[in-house]
């Protein structure tokens, strides 16, 4: 019970911090995720709200990372197990949820009625907290998908990505549900 208390801190505490830091004027900043088992960073401003795991209805015939739809505040949202859809992990079984698994919606500005499925939130990041990783060789050979940002490295050395929801919620593959 303490747990769910404390996890529930944590998320009042990250959903004021997040909307705090959508009113400051900073040159960047993300919400930090853990997604089969790789950090990675989502730009604040196309970051939607995050919610906890509910009811997902499943939608027959669709791609195997496409967990089915979930109301969110009263609108229907796709829902994406962010972590198979890259290719991070098999896909999770909806009754297989981690507790410490959200629900992020996109922003309604992506133009996007879709959350991803991520495995745990891990705060919030600045420019200042991090320094870009140089390219590496291997990125000129296999390219990165447009979606998919600089790298960052935190003073703790950690590796985080940086993913644009806005670019993926445009992604020809992200949008082909349908198996």
């Amino acid at each position: 019970m303490a747990r769910r208390e404390a996890l529930r801190e944590l998320q009042t505490r990250l959903a004021d911090r997040l909307q705090q830091a959508r009113t400051e004027t900073r040159a960047l900043s993300w919400l930090a995720v853990e997604c089969g088992g790789l950090g990675l960073l989502f730009p604040l401003p196309t970051a939607g709200e995050i919610f906890p795991v509910g009811t997902l209805l499943p939608v027959p015939h669709t791609q195997r990372w496409f967990l089915g739809v979930a109301n969110l505040r009263g609108g229907l949202h796709g829902v994406v197990d962010l972590a198979a859809f890259l290719g991070l992990r098999a896909p999770i079984a909806r009754d297989a949820v981690r507790e410490q698994a959200r629900l992020l919606a996109l922003n309604a500005r992506t133009g996007a009625n879709c959350a991803v499925l991520i495995d745990r939130l891990a705060g919030l990041r600045s420019a200042e907290q991090l320094t870009i990783e140089p390219a590496s060789e291997a990125d000129a050979q296999q390219p990165r998908p447009v979606f998919a940002g600089a790298r960052w490295r935190d003073v703790a050395g950690r590796v985080w990505q940086e993913i644009d929801l806005a670019a993926l919620a445009r992604h020809d593959q992200f949008l082909a549900i349908a198996a």
